[in-house]
């Protein structure tokens, strides 16, 4: 068996051992989570594949590509946590033999197995192959759709060092459909963040056409094909309304801030460098001077990587919308930024040098205190609610009988101990450190989803799900007041037919529906209702108060 062979069936064996085994050990979270898994079911509940619907009426916020695969998920393994969270799974298998693949391509077997290894043992990016939102699947198309078209740049403008087998025509191609599937994943955002990515370079160049006119309407072209399959389809059968909507709401993302995620400019800025430990450390390295490359397209493939980054990161940083996974594409050029680091510090070409150090281990004590802190924090939980005191469902959501048992603190200190061991050896066996801190980070994230997530779900929405729970098994109607929850129509297993006043609060009180009704509000939003003598308190819970109509 090859090396390259070892390598791959390796990092397959760690994404099935790591990803795979807890995706339904919690709840799946407000909003994205729900809201996407909701759209899934309601495809197989409809048998309608073309077109997106929550609450059984349309969503024009995102395209199709995800919930078909969702779908799938649920089709064959049953509506579910699992089944929603399954195609990220299989996202993060495929990824880290792209990411192999693409390194070994680019240098050799090591830095492909570095590479790969980095963007696994990174807390966010391993993280988010356990989720159910989009992004990583959208990350991927456009990551895979820029390589194809440097390829066909490195192809069509001679760098000959390194094989290309097949014509630029190809690689032009294949980068426009890739970066289509992208489109039909999340939108025209993977469309607009390649052609920054390639309006950059072109200023990088000095402004010399390394593509031409009619290549990169090629692009564009390859690029429609496959967004025309859902929304040229869309469009005949169903007119312009729904695309009209939905372009709306993209350029609303970009200047609202949307549903309250506000934050401050340089919020990406600290969730990269701290969610992305420990890779985001030794990213930085390369901003500063690094040892001659062997081939100029591995100099050229660096420069492709550090114009993504600050294209990403400058982008949605300018973008009023706050969210996490924003800026989650910066995660594949940032991790080969550290790979190439890494690669040379393992190759002894750079010094791994005391900053380099200091800073893993600073940002590597937050995360280690923090969880060794949690349960000890949890099992005096009263002492917090003085910090709450203009929250009052934050502090009611304190209420929760959470049962924590010291032993969650497990994962702090293995971090702690993965931290020292991989300092110690890298001393000598650079390598061997490397592995240790990567794979070891990898089993921290997983110790943590174990032992603290499900604790933590528990106080910030575990006893509203519990209660559509216990509602989808009556024939009844189920509403939220006065905030937004996709959890109603998930786990309270909304059915298709309802009528379409039935998610109006005056119809279902001023009208004999013939079914119970039951409301559920938050507590700080209870002034609304409390007085209505229509309404029965039939109890509250962690922040929550549920009511029955009378």
């Amino acid at each position: 068996m090859s090396t390259t062979t070892r390598h791959q069936l390796f990092l397959l064996l760690l994404g099935l051992v790591f990803f795979i085994p807890f995706l339904a050990g919690v709840h799946l979270f407000d909003w994205d989570e729900i809201n996407f898994a909701e759209i899934s079911r309601e495809m197989l509940i409809q048998q309608d594949y073309l077109r997106v619907y929550v609450d059984f009426q349309p969503f024009w916020e995102k395209p199709p590509f995800f919930f078909w695969l969702q779908s799938s998920a649920m089709h064959y393994f049953g509506v579910g946590e699992f089944a929603a969270r399954l195609p990220n799974a299989i996202c993060g298998l495929v990824t880290l033999i792209i990411l192999y693949r693409i390194g070994h391509q680019l240098y050799n077997a090591r830095f492909g197995l570095i590479w790969s290894l980095t963007y696994f043992g990174s807390i966010l990016p391993n993280l988010y192959f356990h989720s159910g939102i989009i992004d990583p699947w959208f990350n991927l198309f456009i990551f895979c759709g820029i390589y194809y078209f440097v390829l066909f740049h490195w192809k069509k403008n001679g760098y000959e060092q390194i094989p290309l087998r097949h014509s630029y025509w190809r690689y032009l191609f294949l980068g426009g459909f890739i970066i289509g599937m992208g489109i039909l994943t999340k939108g025209q955002v993977a469309y607009l963040v390649a052609c920054l990515t390639f309006f950059v370079y072109w200023i990088y160049q000095r402004f010399r056409f390394y593509v031409n006119v009619p290549q990169f309407l090629f692009f564009t072209l390859a690029a429609t094909l496959v967004t025309l399959a859902w929304y040229g389809l869309e469009t005949w059968q169903n007119g312009y309304w729904f695309v009209e909507e939905f372009n709306k709401y993209q350029y609303r993302l970009f200047s609202t801030p949307d549903a309250g995620h506000k934050g401050f400019p340089g919020y990406h800025f600290v969730v990269l460098l701290i969610g992305c430990f420990p890779a985001s450390i030794f990213a930085i390295r390369t901003f500063f001077k690094m040892p001659e490359y062997d081939h100029t397209y591995q100099k050229d493939f660096t420069m492709w990587m550090k114009m993504l980054f600050w294209v990403v990161l400058i982008l949605f940083t300018i973008v009023k919308s706050k969210i996490v996974h924003y800026s989650s594409l910066c995660y594949y050029p940032l991790t080969f930024l550290a790979a190439l680091s890494l690669y040379r510090i393992v190759e002894h070409k750079i010094k791994l040098n005391r900053w380099l150090i200091m800073g893993t281990i600073a940002i590597g004590l937050i995360f280690s205190l923090a969880t060794f802190a949690l349960p000890f924090i949890g099992q005096q939980v009263e002492q917090l609610k003085p910090l709450f005191s203009r929250d009052l469902f934050a502090q009611a959501n304190l209420d929760a009988a959470v049962h924590w048992t010291g032993w969650e603190s497990i994962p702090g200190i293995w971090l702690f101990g993965i931290l020292l061991t991989a300092f110690l050896l890298m001393a000598r066996q650079r390598m061997k450190a490397l592995l240790v801190l990567f794979i070891g980070t990898a089993v921290f994230i997983n110790l943590t989803l174990y032992f603290s997530v499900g604790n933590i779900e528990h106080y910030s929405q575990r006893a509203a799900i519990e209660f559509f729970e216990e509602k989808s098994k009556e024939d009844c109607y189920v509403l939220p007041l006065g905030y937004k929850t996709y959890a109603h129509l998930f786990y309270g297993r909304r059915p298709k037919g309802l009528p379409v006043e039935s998610r109006d609060f005056n119809w279902l009180m001023n009208n004999e529906v013939g079914k119970p009704v039951y409301f559920i509000t938050k507590v700080d939003r209870l002034r609304n209702y409390e007085k209505d003598e229509r309404l029965q308190e039939i109890g509250r819970k962690n922040g929550f108060v549920f009511y029955q109509k009378r």
